[in-house]
């Protein structure tokens, strides 16, 4: 077998690799559905990337609650590093220990039984949508299909999942939506109890909301969701895509009540950025997934897996995630200071737990956020008006401050 030419491998080095280059060749072949800004990211270690152009930047949005552990984390490499060398993929017509391993990890922490690995946020979710069905319908109740979601909720961006969000800008072009979703406010127990029907089968509900503006449930609304789940006869199931992974200082999100949902979905951190999602449910519920009724050809690859394997091990090492909520806690301290030291009403809110923290501010946050880009700090939007900070939990506090007077200085010369 012929070997390929280091071209072949980097065609980048023998073409124009400029920023401008690159930029003008992504506007000619990418679908342009994302609103990128006109540089491109080379390099990353731990709370720091790097461009094309050299120039560096304070990675506090991670890939979204990605990065958990931090660009290029050691131990991460050195696990896919290792599996890249043994085998890539099977599918799941075979085991493989990687997923095997991950599967005892991920139910033994979060106190659930089974596992299902797919490649997302948004297939984690629809396995969900997916499992209430066959459940309903194996209990003899094909009647109750519909699921309870929250306004301003968001759940991914397939056409069940995007129903099921709780925000009509996603869903406007896709019309008709399918049937079976019912929003209420946020919050809101009343409101559900009074939603539920005799159609009703589960609530889906995230512990923040993190696309909706880093909003926070008031205490004990999950556990008032557990109470009605069991009164009724429904599943709760707990949307931890972005909670989950440690985020909050907790394993998950739901734990902050003492809940344990009927089903959970994982992703983002669980790979460090490498794409896998996990579906996580009760014995109970998961005996209705039989062989060929659900099913995913790169879920749980063994290299994805290899890596999520070694994030959680770091994940569990006692004392991991007390350092999680105490620089979670610092940051909205300082971010709380910070508002009180800006002009009346230029931080309307800050909110968050552990290290997801939303500041809300008195305008629209795109071009803060592009401001804050040339002062090298990167962060996103979480809604119109609330930039969202989503740091690695190895970020140290030194680089929380830097963060936080980069952003004082942006919002202090508006």
């Amino acid at each position: 077998m012929t070997a390929l030419s280091q071209s072949e491998l980097s065609p980048s080095a023998s073409s124009d690799s400029s920023t401008d280059a690159l930029v003008q060749k992504a506007k000619r072949h990418l679908l342009q559905n994302y609103k990128q800004p006109p540089f491109v990211l080379a390099r990353g270690q731990g709370a720091r990337v790097w461009d094309t152009d050299g120039r560096e930047y304070l990675d506090l949005i991670g890939g979204i609650a990605t990065c958990a552990l931090g660009h290029c984390h050691p131990d991460v490499v050195a696990a896919a590093k290792a599996q890249l060398d043994s085998l890539w993929h099977v599918s799941n017509a075979f085991y493989s220990q990687p997923q095997i391993d991950l599967a005892a990890q991920l139910t033994e922490w979060s106190g659930l039984s089974r596992a299902f690995f797919c490649n997302s946020g948004a297939e984690a979710n629809e396995a969900l949508l997916k499992l209430t069905r066959k459940v309903m319908k194996d209990r003899g109740t094909p009647e109750r299909f519909e699921v309870i979601s929250f306004d301003s909720s968001f759940h991914g961006r397939t056409l069940a999942t995007v129903t099921a969000t709780g925000q009509a800008k996603y869903q406007k072009g896709f019309e008709p939506l399918p049937a079976g979703f019912t929003h209420v406010p946020y919050g809101d127990l009343e409101a559900v109890r009074k939603a539920v029907g005799p159609a009703t089968a589960a609530i889906l509900v995230e512990p923040i909301q993190g696309e909706g503006g880093v909003r926070m449930a008031p205490q004990g609304f999950l556990a008032g969701l557990r109470a009605l789940c069991d009164e009724h006869g429904l599943l709760l199931l707990v949307d931890e895509v972005q909670t989950g992974m440690g985020r909050t200082g907790k394993p998950f999100g739901f734990m902050h009540e003492g809940i344990v949902p009927d089903g959970i979905s994982v992703a983002k951190a669980l790979g460090n950025g490498l794409p896998i999602g996990a579906m996580l449910c009760k014995e109970a519920l998961g005996a209705s997934l039989t062989p060929g009724t659900h099913g995913s050809t790169f879920g749980g690859n063994p290299v994805a897996a290899a890596a999520a394997n070694a994030v959680v091990r770091i994940l569990r090492r006692p004392g991991f995630l007390d350092e999680v909520q105490e620089k979670g806690a610092y940051l909205l301290a300082r971010a709380r200071e910070l508002q009180g030291r800006l002009p009346a009403g230029r931080i309307q809110a800050v909110r968050g737990q552990g290290l997801l923290v939303g500041v809300e501010l008195d305008r629209e946050v795109a071009p803060v956020i592009a401001q804050l880009r040339g002062e090298g700090l990167l962060v996103n939007a979480a809604g119109d008006r609330t930039l969202r900070f989503a740091p690695p939990f190895i970020v140290t506090v030194r680089e929380l401050d830097e963060g936080l007077s980069i952003l004082e200085r942006v919002l202090a010369a508006i």
